[in-house]
């Protein structure tokens, strides 16, 4: 497309390699920013940990919890606990050691029940909107891929209103455990059915959004379609090295081979279209 519009000659792949870095440094940005705002590395993981506050009274009232002198110190062995093989009738025992007696008897101090853990304090609305938002500004480049296609149209003798529409099916059908992944933590964590539904549409909503957007300045700004139609692609692989390829993160340098795929494809699309 950026060769057949005849504006770069034979720096063609010039648009190309600018948009598609650009859309990678866009999702980069949005994964570096969200936890300095206050939300977790992993979305998923965090909504998870952020319950709802009727949930945490629910729990509080139904788990009971053990008073055991602060003089003592306790510590739960088997189970989960430092000796997992060592427990007394099946159940993971407590060894407790008297204090120093130079210690006075202090008040007693609350501990959880065997097999019952506290839940995370600390939820707010504030730390749940960042959660969600940046869930949903992983979605902004699949509506504006959508968006652009469709803009793009009988501009050149690829962009057809059949590869757009297909395109549209693709990303809408992959939106469906995008949802879940939004929706099913949330109703883990002690939300209620449509309230953690709700929350799984929002987090698509910006899609239809980006993909008007994406569309109108396409039509109103024609040269601007391979930059658009590059940042799509770019913010797209970006996702799709950074967090569906497992073997990319198994030596915890995720983020340099995330970008060196990028630059390795940077370089042979420029080549491709340089060179063609």
């Amino acid at each position: 497309m950026a060769t057949s519009s005849g504006g770069f000659g034979a720096f063609a792949f010039f648009p190309v390699a600018v948009g598609f870095t650009l859309g990678a440094a866009f999702v980069y940005l949005a994964d570096v920013l969200m936890p300095q705002l206050g939300a977790a590395e992993d979305p998923h993981t965090a909504l998870a940990l952020n319950l709802d506050p009727a949930w945490m009274k629910k729990s509080d009232a139904e788990s009971p919890r053990l008073l055991l002198p602060a003089s003592e110190l306790s510590i739960r062995i088997g189970g989960t606990g430092l000796l997992p093989d060592k427990s007394e009738n099946g159940e993971a025992y407590q060894r407790k050691r008297a204090a120093a007696p130079d210690q006075p008897e202090g008040p007693t101090v609350p501990a959880s029940a065997p097999g019952t853990s506290a839940p995370p304090s600390g939820s707010s609305w504030r730390r749940i909107t960042l959660l969600i938002l940046a869930i949903t500004i992983h979605n902004i480049p699949e509506g504006l891929a959508v968006g652009v296609g469709f803009g793009a149209v009988e501009k050149t003798a690829s962009a057809t209103f059949e590869s757009a529409r297909n395109l549209a099916i693709g990303i809408g059908i992959q939106n469906f455990p995008e949802g879940l992944a939004v929706s099913l933590p949330l109703r883990g964590a002690g939300f209620s059915t449509w309230r953690a539904f709700w929350y799984g549409q929002l987090s698509g909503m910006v899609e239809p959004l980006a993909g008007l957007f994406g569309a109108f300045a396409v039509v109103l700004a024609e040269p601007l379609l391979p930059y658009a139609l590059a940042f799509a692609a770019g913010a797209m692989v970006y996702v799709v090295m950074d967090d569906i390829i497992p073997e990319a993160q198994i030596s915890g340098n995720g983020k340099l081979a995330s970008w060196t795929s990028i630059l390795g494809f940077v370089v042979m699309m420029s080549l491709d279209v340089g060179l063609g």
